[in-house]
């Protein structure tokens, strides 16, 4: 009976020590909340002068998406002018067809019609990555002051272009990229999907990257607003023409590099995307970009995963058997005990659901899927383990139509080179 008692008191401590960690989480998402950077506010704001903005969508066979995207373009409500340029890469379908059938059942004004240019692209260089191939294409091409990179898959709000120009002149930001909304079709981007972007807001969040004193650059690939003049002087997608994660990479160098200033804002419905078909495709996206943001670090890789999987299935199963266990101390007619347990674990499985409808809701998923935090914590959680496997093993990784075989950074290499960045941009920043 002791032993049991034992059990029950230890199994008591971890649910409130769960219950504490997701009472201080949950204070934070609280803090996020509330300074939380929107995109719509750059709805409040007007400009004196609205400068040009070229659009460039890389498209690979995106017969199914593209016509969905060049529809929310055409309907855009941006006061200067603009122009799209859809890079058909490599395409082995219909692309092209589809959105010359929505180009022609369009009907508006012919004089605030965006210009339209769909650019056919057969061939990638070996030591390029398709995706960044097909954009510095579309860039070349590209007239106007503003250059807006998107993906094929997303689709536009009527004032998206306004608003984040507007921040992006405002704020003086030569780089602007945007979280969009998620369309949930499938189960796994309900459940997965947010445990996934959750684990990767932990390693860049937001409110760091949007510090001015001491910035963790951070972009996402589906929606960057650049400057003419920084993207030329980074040197475009040249020179990220092989990184696996391009939009990190062009962070780094505008603000460690060059000394700039970026921003990244929550799209609030502005902006929405399709990203996956398969829950294969999510895998090896995911483990693609846990590789990168983990600087291809194995140990850190672990260290996440079993994080993850802690405070999400762990605390979870802790509290239910904590729960388990007090009823069993009340049936042995040890009610305090019993009263104890059962009110514990309640404790921490009210705090961690509370806390992640809470952040569900924020971040734009299905609140219901928080009931399924604990196998999506599992899931992501796998997923960072394979990661951490694969790079150890030299496993390759694909994208962008390209194989890649990655080799874990080493501690001290990734230091060098994270301080030769800072070091870089505070040169250039003298400089200037």
């Amino acid at each position: 009976m002791a032993v049991f008692v034992v059990a029950v008191w230890i199994l008591s401590g971890l649910s409130l020590g769960g219950a504490a960690y997701w009472s201080l989480f949950a204070w934070r998402v609280h803090r996020d909340g509330r300074n939380r950077p929107s995109l719509r506010e750059g709805l409040e704001g007007t400009l004196a002068h609205w400068p040009s903005v070229s659009v460039i969508i890389p498209a690979h066979n995106e017969e199914s998406h593209a016509p969905d995207l060049l529809r929310s373009l055409l309907a855009q409500s941006y006061g200067g002018s603009f122009e799209i340029i859809f890079v058909l890469d490599r395409c082995t379908d219909g692309t092209r067809a589809a959105l010359e059938r929505e180009l022609a059942q369009f009907r508006g004004d012919p004089a605030r019609t965006p210009t339209v240019r769909l650019i056919d692209n057969a061939e990638c260089p070996d030591d390029w990555a398709g995706k960044c191939n097909a954009a510095h294409r579309g860039s070349a091409l590209a007239t106007s002051t503003l250059l807006l990179f998107t993906d094929a898959d997303t689709t536009f709000d009527p004032s998206l272009i306004r608003a984040s120009v507007t921040l992006l002149c405002q704020r003086e930001l030569s780089l602007l990229s945007v979280l969009p909304a998620v369309s949930i079709r499938h189960n796994f981007e309900a459940v997965v999907q947010p445990v996934a972007a959750m684990q990767l807001m932990k390693l860049f969040p937001i409110s760091r990257a949007n510090d001015l004193e001491r910035p963790r650059p951070f972009a996402n690939g589906q929606f960057m607003l650049f400057t003419r003049e920084a993207y030329d002087a980074v040197g475009g997608h040249s020179a990220v023409k092989d990184d696996l994660l391009e939009d990190l990479a062009f962070a780094k160098a505008i603000v460690h590099g060059q000394g700039r200033r970026a921003g990244v804002f929550i799209a609030d419905e502005l902006l929405r995307v399709r990203m996956y078909e398969t829950y294969s495709q999510f895998r090896e996206g995911w483990r693609r970009i846990f590789i990168e943001a983990c600087h291809r670090d194995p140990p850190k890789l672990v260290r996440y995963g079993i994080e993850c999987a802690t405070v999400g299935a762990g605390v979870a199963m802790i509290a239910l058997a904590t729960i388990a266990m007090g009823i069993l101390a009340m049936i042995l007619r040890d009610f305090p005990l019993g009263i104890a347990g059962v009110a514990c674990g309640i404790v921490a499985l009210a705090c961690q659901q509370v806390t992640l409808r809470h952040a569900f809701g924020l971040i734009g998923a299905p609140k219901i899927a928080a009931l399924a935090y604990a196998y999506g914590s599992i899931a992501v959680a796998r997923i960072q383990w394979r990661a951490a496997r694969d790079l150890r093993m030299n496993k390759s990784v694909r994208w962008g139509g390209r194989q890649y075989v990655l080799k874990p950074y080493s501690r001290m290499k990734a230091i060098k080179r994270s301080r030769n960045n800072r070091r870089s941009g505070i040169e250039n920043s003298a400089h200037e």
